[in-house]
């Protein structure tokens, strides 16, 4: 007879936590406790957890662990940032990336295994699909960057925002990316703010709706073109879901919630996205919502079509949205020699074929 299998605690929210402890007879404060020692201290070893009784640590060890990816290449970036190749099956990797900056540190996480979106621009999707993340996949990969970081630098916390910017749409797998970033913000998991937890999004936007009901979290949004046309050839969800649903499922998700706002991701396209005509036209088109937009330098790999837009030209097009009163930034390009810039993360995916038609299909 199989030996049944142990329950990765990774998986569970604070409240499935309970519920468990609870199955054992137990109080909930069990589950803080366990938390805090995963959470705040990275320990993963029910033996060490000594506040812990040995008959709950005798359970815990029979019943339940505490099983992470694994790291198989941590790369140092010549500006600080870090990219770990982290395993999450025998066959496929996932990427995720580490950003230092004065007063915060960020980690962009990974969603899925590839991407099934097929953005033109983007080297995940030219890696192809092949399966969602698990809840303990994607908080896992917090957790292994914290334990990489040393949990905190200078005596402050080393992580201080989580970007779901990686490799997937988020959205496209909902249950498990709500649910992780629920960890990220609870007081005994990593204790973010829902101000430092952003999920960025192509536009999926029955999800986006549904995304409002049970989280508050920061939204950034894939535009990147003003215009149906261009984005249907960028973005082909647009195809989908064109821009002025996306717009009004944005405002929505900032509807009665006073000092938020969208931010805008626009990637800069040499000769297709970046011309003035192309700034107007996207200063009148999000004038309503309010926003932040962050224009994002191309960041090239290997036999992409495109290439990044002049400096002159950036430069310009952030000249135009300001001067439509519109907060603009200009991301900088961090990581790219170890090709963990934005838009670079490719990973290593088994491609399942038609299962991305599949994933489709299931989004509408």
């Amino acid at each position: 007879m199989d030996t049944p299998a142990r329950i990765n605690l990774l998986d569970l929210t604070r409240r499935e936590l309970e519920a468990f402890f609870a199955g054992l007879g137990e109080k909930p404060f069990r589950a803080q406790q366990v938390m805090k020692w995963i959470y705040h201290e990275g320990i993963t070893d029910f033996e060490a957890m000594t506040n812990l009784s040995k008959k709950v640590r005798s359970q815990l060890m029979a019943l339940a662990e505490v099983r992470l990816p694994e790291v198989v290449l941590d790369q140092a970036s010549g500006d600080g940032s870090h990219k770990w190749l982290i395993r999450v099956d025998s066959g496929n990797c996932i990427e995720a990336v580490f950003i230092p900056e004065t007063g915060r540190g960020t980690l962009c996480v990974s969603s899925q295994v590839g991407c099934a979106l097929n953005c033109s621009f983007c080297s995940t999707a030219q890696q192809g699909f092949n399966r969602n993340l698990s809840v303990a996949e994607i908080i896992g990969q917090v957790w292994l960057a914290n334990r990489a970081l040393g949990w905190r630098i200078a005596g402050e916390r080393a992580i201080t925002n989580v970007v779901m910017m990686g490799m997937g749409e988020p959205l496209m797998n909902f249950e498990a990316v709500v649910a992780a970033m629920d960890l990220m913000m609870d007081d005994f998991g990593f204790g973010l703010s829902k101000r430092r937890v952003t999920l960025s999004t192509s536009g999926v936007v029955p999800a986006l709706h549904r995304l409002r009901e049970v989280t508050d979290v920061s939204l950034a949004v894939s535009l990147h073109a003003p215009f149906d046309g261009l984005r249907d050839e960028l973005v082909p969800i647009n195809r989908k879901y064109p821009i002025a649903e996306l717009l009004d499922a944005c405002a929505a998700y900032i509807a009665g919630k006073p000092h938020r706002r969208i931010t805008w991701e626009y990637v800069m396209l040499d000769g297709v996205n970046d011309s003035p005509e192309h700034a107007h036209a996207l200063a009148r088109l999000i004038r309503h919502i309010p926003s932040k937009v962050n224009l994002i330098p191309f960041n090239p790999f290997p036999h992409t079509r495109y290439r990044r837009s002049p400096q002159a030209a950036i430069d310009r097009f952030r000249d135009i949205l300001i001067g439509h009163r519109l907060t603009t930034v200009t991301r900088r390009t961090r990581g790219d020699d170890i090709d963990a810039a934005c838009g670079q993360l490719a990973g290593r995916v088994l491609d399942r074929g038609t299962r991305a038609v599949r994933v489709l299909r299931a989004a509408g």
